[in-house]
Protein backbone atom coordinates (compact mmCIF):
# COMPACT_ATOMS: atom_id res chain seq x y z
CA UNK A 1 0.00 0.00 0.00
CA UNK A 2 1.24 3.83 -1.11
CA UNK A 3 1.63 6.22 1.26
CA UNK A 4 0.35 9.25 -0.70
CA UNK A 5 0.96 11.95 2.14
CA UNK A 6 4.65 11.88 1.03
CA UNK A 7 3.57 13.22 -2.45
CA UNK A 8 1.88 16.72 -2.97
CA UNK A 9 -1.23 16.68 -4.97
CA UNK A 10 -1.54 18.61 -8.15
CA UNK A 11 -3.04 21.81 -6.97
CA UNK A 12 -0.68 22.27 -3.82
CA UNK A 13 1.87 22.04 -6.54
CA UNK A 14 0.64 24.47 -8.88
CA UNK A 15 0.19 26.81 -6.05
CA UNK A 16 3.74 26.91 -4.77
CA UNK A 17 5.38 26.81 -8.22
CA UNK A 18 3.11 28.85 -10.34
CA UNK A 19 5.69 29.71 -13.03
CA UNK A 20 7.16 27.41 -15.33
CA UNK A 21 10.77 27.00 -15.05
CA UNK A 22 11.20 27.97 -18.94
CA UNK A 23 9.29 31.32 -17.91
CA UNK A 24 11.71 31.58 -15.37
CA UNK A 25 15.04 30.88 -17.87
CA UNK A 26 13.52 33.56 -20.10
CA UNK A 27 13.15 35.89 -17.05
CA UNK A 28 16.22 35.69 -16.06
CA UNK A 29 17.99 36.14 -19.74
CA UNK A 30 15.64 38.99 -20.45
CA UNK A 31 17.54 40.20 -16.76
CA UNK A 32 20.46 39.73 -18.11
CA UNK A 33 20.01 41.22 -21.32
CA UNK A 34 18.79 44.10 -19.85
CA UNK A 35 21.57 44.75 -17.36
CA UNK A 36 24.01 44.41 -19.96
CA UNK A 37 22.46 46.98 -22.66
CA UNK A 38 22.28 49.14 -19.62
CA UNK A 39 25.86 49.00 -18.72
CA UNK A 40 26.25 49.77 -22.78
CA UNK A 41 24.00 52.62 -22.63
CA UNK A 42 26.36 53.98 -19.78
CA UNK A 43 29.43 53.14 -21.22
CA UNK A 44 28.68 55.08 -24.38
CA UNK A 45 27.04 57.90 -22.48
CA UNK A 46 30.21 58.06 -20.34
CA UNK A 47 32.33 58.21 -23.90
CA UNK A 48 30.37 61.00 -25.39
CA UNK A 49 30.18 63.49 -22.53
CA UNK A 50 34.45 62.40 -23.02
CA UNK A 51 34.69 63.64 -26.24
CA UNK A 52 32.16 65.98 -26.15
CA UNK A 53 34.52 68.14 -22.94
CA UNK A 54 37.73 67.05 -25.40
CA UNK A 55 36.20 69.04 -28.11
CA UNK A 56 35.19 71.60 -25.87
CA UNK A 57 38.50 71.77 -24.29
CA UNK A 58 40.04 71.81 -27.76
CA UNK A 59 37.68 75.05 -29.11
CA UNK A 60 38.62 76.41 -25.82
CA UNK A 61 42.49 76.50 -26.15
CA UNK A 62 42.36 77.16 -30.28
CA UNK A 63 39.68 80.79 -29.21
CA UNK A 64 42.41 81.82 -26.66
CA UNK A 65 45.19 81.55 -28.72
CA UNK A 66 43.68 83.06 -31.25
CA UNK A 67 42.32 86.44 -29.12
CA UNK A 68 45.90 87.91 -29.05
CA UNK A 69 45.83 87.49 -32.51
CA UNK A 70 42.22 89.10 -33.14
CA UNK A 71 42.68 91.75 -30.39
CA UNK A 72 45.63 92.79 -32.05
CA UNK A 73 44.08 92.75 -35.68
CA UNK A 74 40.99 95.36 -33.94
CA UNK A 75 43.91 97.78 -32.31
CA UNK A 76 45.47 97.80 -35.42
CA UNK A 77 42.34 98.76 -37.38
CA UNK A 78 40.89 101.60 -34.91
CA UNK A 79 45.00 102.58 -34.98
CA UNK A 80 44.37 103.29 -38.77
CA UNK A 81 40.99 104.71 -38.04
CA UNK A 82 42.31 107.68 -35.66
CA UNK A 83 45.34 108.24 -38.29
CA UNK A 84 42.71 108.41 -41.04
CA UNK A 85 40.61 110.83 -38.86
CA UNK A 86 43.80 112.92 -37.89
CA UNK A 87 44.89 113.23 -41.58
CA UNK A 88 41.30 114.28 -42.80
CA UNK A 89 40.78 116.78 -39.71
CA UNK A 90 44.33 118.16 -40.81
CA UNK A 91 43.78 118.66 -44.58
CA UNK A 92 40.31 120.15 -43.44
CA UNK A 93 42.02 122.81 -41.06
CA UNK A 94 44.54 123.66 -44.08
CA UNK A 95 41.67 123.74 -46.48
CA UNK A 96 39.91 125.93 -44.29
CA UNK A 97 43.18 128.15 -44.02
CA UNK A 98 43.33 127.76 -47.93
CA UNK A 99 39.32 129.38 -48.18
CA UNK A 100 40.06 132.29 -45.95
CA UNK A 101 43.47 133.20 -47.91
CA UNK A 102 41.13 132.98 -50.84
CA UNK A 103 38.59 135.30 -49.19
CA UNK A 104 40.76 137.79 -48.39
CA UNK A 105 41.84 138.06 -51.76
CA UNK A 106 38.63 138.05 -53.37
CA UNK A 107 37.89 140.76 -51.28
CA UNK A 108 40.37 142.81 -52.07
CA UNK A 109 39.58 142.58 -55.98
CA UNK A 110 35.75 143.28 -55.27
CA UNK A 111 34.03 145.85 -54.59
CA UNK A 112 32.39 146.79 -51.13
CA UNK A 113 28.67 145.98 -52.37
CA UNK A 114 29.77 142.99 -54.70
CA UNK A 115 31.71 141.57 -51.34
CA UNK A 116 28.34 141.91 -49.05
CA UNK A 117 26.38 140.47 -51.60
CA UNK A 118 28.71 137.33 -51.63
CA UNK A 119 29.37 137.04 -47.66
CA UNK A 120 25.69 137.09 -47.43
CA UNK A 121 25.06 134.31 -49.97
CA UNK A 122 27.90 132.59 -48.46
CA UNK A 123 26.18 132.54 -45.02
CA UNK A 124 23.34 131.65 -46.54
CA UNK A 125 24.28 128.80 -48.28
CA UNK A 126 26.43 127.69 -44.92
CA UNK A 127 29.98 128.29 -46.92
CA UNK A 128 30.78 131.14 -44.45
CA UNK A 129 31.40 131.29 -41.35
CA UNK A 130 28.58 133.19 -39.20
CA UNK A 131 28.12 134.70 -35.97
CA UNK A 132 25.54 135.71 -33.86
CA UNK A 133 22.83 134.27 -31.12
CA UNK A 134 21.02 131.21 -31.00
CA UNK A 135 20.34 128.37 -29.34
CA UNK A 136 22.41 125.00 -28.20
CA UNK A 137 20.65 122.12 -27.76
CA UNK A 138 22.29 118.90 -26.29
CA UNK A 139 20.93 115.51 -26.62
CA UNK A 140 22.94 112.19 -24.93
CA UNK A 141 22.44 108.60 -25.17
CA UNK A 142 20.72 107.20 -21.84
CA UNK A 143 22.90 105.06 -19.74
CA UNK A 144 23.33 101.38 -20.73
CA UNK A 145 22.81 98.86 -18.85
CA UNK A 146 23.63 95.13 -18.37
CA UNK A 147 21.60 91.74 -17.35
CA UNK A 148 22.91 90.47 -13.93
CA UNK A 149 22.14 87.19 -15.28
CA UNK A 150 23.79 86.79 -18.49
CA UNK A 151 26.24 89.71 -18.47
CA UNK A 152 25.21 91.16 -22.10
CA UNK A 153 24.14 94.33 -22.57
CA UNK A 154 20.74 95.11 -22.17
CA UNK A 155 19.19 96.88 -25.54
CA UNK A 156 19.30 100.79 -25.11
CA UNK A 157 16.03 102.52 -25.97
CA UNK A 158 17.55 105.90 -25.04
CA UNK A 159 20.30 105.64 -27.71
CA UNK A 160 20.22 108.28 -29.86
CA UNK A 161 19.18 107.78 -33.54
CA UNK A 162 19.83 109.71 -36.66
CA UNK A 163 16.21 110.38 -37.06
CA UNK A 164 16.23 111.56 -33.66
CA UNK A 165 18.70 114.00 -35.03
CA UNK A 166 16.90 115.12 -38.41
CA UNK A 167 14.07 116.17 -36.12
CA UNK A 168 15.90 118.29 -33.90
CA UNK A 169 17.35 119.88 -36.94
CA UNK A 170 14.40 120.22 -38.90
CA UNK A 171 12.45 121.71 -35.52
CA UNK A 172 15.59 124.31 -35.32
CA UNK A 173 14.92 125.05 -39.03
CA UNK A 174 11.42 125.80 -38.46
CA UNK A 175 11.65 127.87 -35.33
CA UNK A 176 13.37 130.41 -37.50
CA UNK A 177 17.42 128.97 -37.09
CA UNK A 178 19.54 130.44 -40.09
CA UNK A 179 22.58 128.33 -39.75
CA UNK A 180 22.57 125.03 -37.96
CA UNK A 181 25.87 122.91 -36.89
CA UNK A 182 26.01 119.29 -35.39
CA UNK A 183 28.90 118.87 -33.04
CA UNK A 184 30.76 121.27 -35.11
CA UNK A 185 29.50 120.19 -38.65
CA UNK A 186 27.95 122.68 -40.81
CA UNK A 187 24.93 121.69 -42.32
CA UNK A 188 24.02 122.95 -45.80
CA UNK A 189 20.87 121.94 -48.55
CA UNK A 190 23.05 119.12 -49.48
CA UNK A 191 23.91 117.62 -45.85
CA UNK A 192 23.22 114.15 -44.98
CA UNK A 193 22.74 112.73 -41.52
CA UNK A 194 22.34 109.09 -41.46
CA UNK A 195 23.40 105.84 -39.80
CA UNK A 196 26.39 103.82 -40.86
CA UNK A 197 26.39 100.45 -39.02
CA UNK A 198 26.19 101.83 -35.42
CA UNK A 199 27.99 105.60 -36.04
CA UNK A 200 26.07 108.71 -37.29
CA UNK A 201 27.45 110.52 -39.65
CA UNK A 202 27.07 113.98 -40.38
CA UNK A 203 28.41 114.74 -44.26
CA UNK A 204 30.18 111.52 -44.25
CA UNK A 205 32.07 112.78 -40.75
CA UNK A 206 31.03 110.24 -38.03
CA UNK A 207 29.82 112.10 -34.42
CA UNK A 208 29.42 110.75 -31.08
CA UNK A 209 27.30 110.85 -27.96
CA UNK A 210 26.68 113.75 -26.73
CA UNK A 211 25.42 115.40 -29.48
CA UNK A 212 25.23 119.18 -29.76
CA UNK A 213 23.32 121.07 -32.16
CA UNK A 214 24.08 124.50 -32.79
CA UNK A 215 21.26 126.95 -34.30
CA UNK A 216 22.02 131.00 -35.01
CA UNK A 217 18.57 132.72 -35.34
CA UNK A 218 16.28 135.03 -33.73
CA UNK A 219 15.93 135.63 -29.78
CA UNK A 220 13.25 133.57 -29.39
CA UNK A 221 14.79 130.33 -31.00
CA UNK A 222 15.10 128.34 -27.70
CA UNK A 223 12.01 128.87 -26.64
CA UNK A 224 10.19 128.39 -29.73
CA UNK A 225 12.05 124.90 -29.99
CA UNK A 226 11.04 123.97 -26.39
CA UNK A 227 7.31 124.49 -27.46
CA UNK A 228 7.24 122.93 -30.35
CA UNK A 229 6.33 119.29 -30.88
CA UNK A 230 9.68 117.89 -31.27
CA UNK A 231 11.05 119.64 -28.11
CA UNK A 232 7.89 118.43 -25.95
CA UNK A 233 8.98 114.74 -27.63
CA UNK A 234 12.53 114.57 -26.43
CA UNK A 235 11.08 116.04 -22.89
CA UNK A 236 9.01 113.07 -22.50
CA UNK A 237 12.03 111.09 -23.41
CA UNK A 238 14.30 112.32 -19.96
CA UNK A 239 11.95 110.42 -17.71
CA UNK A 240 11.05 107.58 -20.29
CA UNK A 241 14.24 106.20 -21.27
CA UNK A 242 16.82 108.65 -19.77
CA UNK A 243 17.82 109.97 -22.55
CA UNK A 244 20.01 113.28 -22.07
CA UNK A 245 17.75 116.84 -23.24
CA UNK A 246 19.02 120.49 -22.93
CA UNK A 247 18.16 123.36 -24.43
CA UNK A 248 19.85 127.05 -24.07
CA UNK A 249 19.87 130.14 -25.47
CA UNK A 250 23.06 131.38 -26.34
CA UNK A 251 25.35 134.22 -27.29
CA UNK A 252 28.00 135.42 -29.59
CA UNK A 253 28.04 131.63 -30.96
CA UNK A 254 30.11 130.69 -33.91
CA UNK A 255 29.40 128.30 -36.53
CA UNK A 256 32.44 127.18 -39.28
CA UNK A 257 31.57 127.13 -43.33
CA UNK A 258 31.04 123.48 -44.32
CA UNK A 259 33.24 122.22 -47.06
CA UNK A 260 32.88 122.96 -50.58
CA UNK A 261 29.95 120.90 -52.14
CA UNK A 262 30.75 118.64 -54.63
CA UNK A 263 28.82 120.12 -57.63
CA UNK A 264 27.74 117.86 -60.64
CA UNK A 265 26.66 119.13 -63.91
CA UNK A 266 24.46 117.05 -66.51
CA UNK A 267 24.57 117.01 -70.00
CA UNK A 268 22.64 114.80 -72.49
CA UNK A 269 24.11 111.84 -73.81
CA UNK A 270 22.79 112.38 -77.15
CA UNK A 271 22.41 115.73 -78.01
CA UNK A 272 19.30 116.69 -80.67
CA UNK A 273 19.32 119.56 -83.16
CA UNK A 274 16.39 122.48 -82.40
CA UNK A 275 13.95 122.10 -84.88
CA UNK A 276 13.64 125.31 -87.02
CA UNK A 277 10.92 126.93 -88.31
CA UNK A 278 10.51 126.17 -91.98
CA UNK A 279 8.31 128.34 -94.21
CA UNK A 280 6.16 127.16 -97.41
CA UNK A 281 4.66 128.85 -100.53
Amino acid sequence: MTDTRLRPDFLTELFSDALDPAYAAAAARRDRQGAAERRLSLVLRVVTLVAVGFLLAVAYRQAVAAEPESERARAGLVDEVRDRRADTDRLQTEADRLREEVARQRDAALAGSEVAQLRNLEAATGLGKVSGDGAVVRVADAPGSVDPVTGKANANLGQVHDRDLQSIVNALWESGAEAVAVNGQRLTATSTIRLAGSAILVDFRPVSSPYEITAIGPDSLARDFENSPTGRRFKRYIGAYGMGFEVKPRSDLTLPAAADPQLRYATPLHPTPTPSATGGR
